[in-house]
């Protein structure tokens, strides 16, 4: 058995009393051999970043369900024929709760100091800017790093260290993305390569589930 996070977009048309009739049935094929719904959060109406179906606006539902993977050709064939499922996805959950949030780390992160004019501070500020590269990410809550000097030093901006990016969370993932809607770089955002590779999954299926846009429009 494998814990799986289903997201569903559903059309706007139902309420939670339909949607939850529907689902139930769903999830009737996806637990068939033993599993379990686990969870099941329902966001209710949302806007879409980008029409589906010429739908402005859709359903959407998280739920949590241990399911064999044997059940899932079978659940998702019934999604798919359903008309009143605009959109569904289903991955393997890797500790992203059902809320469009991410986890945290309790401790806040080391905030370095950038004064060029304390030398003392020199050497501390290396070594925490060579530890953050390699075992921490920036805290993506706050602003981008700001860069100055002609070492182009950079200072660790404050705030706990994200535990699990959730592809849901749109706030956080919107600090890595630039106005056209592309992902910045790791030589600009500064993290670490297993949490820009995180970074990349998560906004494609964020993108995919209409919470993000492919490409920002330009006013004017």
């Amino acid at each position: 058995m494998r814990l799986y996070e289903v997201v569903y977009i559903l059309d706007p048309a139902l309420d939670e009393g339909a949607a939850t009739t529907k689902l139930e049935k769903f999830h009737e094929l996806a637990i068939a051999h033993g599993g379990e719904v686990v969870a099941v959060d329902h966001w209710g109406n949302r806007q879409l970043a980008y029409p589906i179906r010429k739908q402005g606006v859709g359903y959407y539902v998280v739920a949590h369900v241990t399911a064999a993977p044997e059940a899932l050709p079978e659940f998702e064939r019934l999604l798919k024929l359903d008309e009143e499922v605009l959109r569904y996805l289903v991955v393997i959950n890797e500790g992203e709760p059902t809320s469009g949030a991410s986890i945290l780390a309790d401790v806040p992160a080391r905030a370095t100091r950038h004064d060029d004019d304390e030398e003392d501070d020199d050497d501390d500020d290396d070594m925490v800017g060579a530890r953050d590269e390699e075992d921490e990410p920036r805290d993506p809550t706050s602003a981008p790093p700001e860069f100055s000097g002609a070492r182009g030093r950079r200072r660790r901006m404050e705030g706990p260290r994200v535990v699990v990016l959730n592809y849901k969370d749109v706030e956080t993932l919107s600090h890595f993305i630039t106005e056209q809607g592309k992902i910045l770089p790791k030589r600009t955002t500064k993290v670490t390569a297993r949490f820009q590779r995180q970074l990349g999954s998560a906004v494609k299926r964020a993108r995919y589930l209409a919470l993000l846009p492919y490409m920002r429009r330009q006013d004017g």
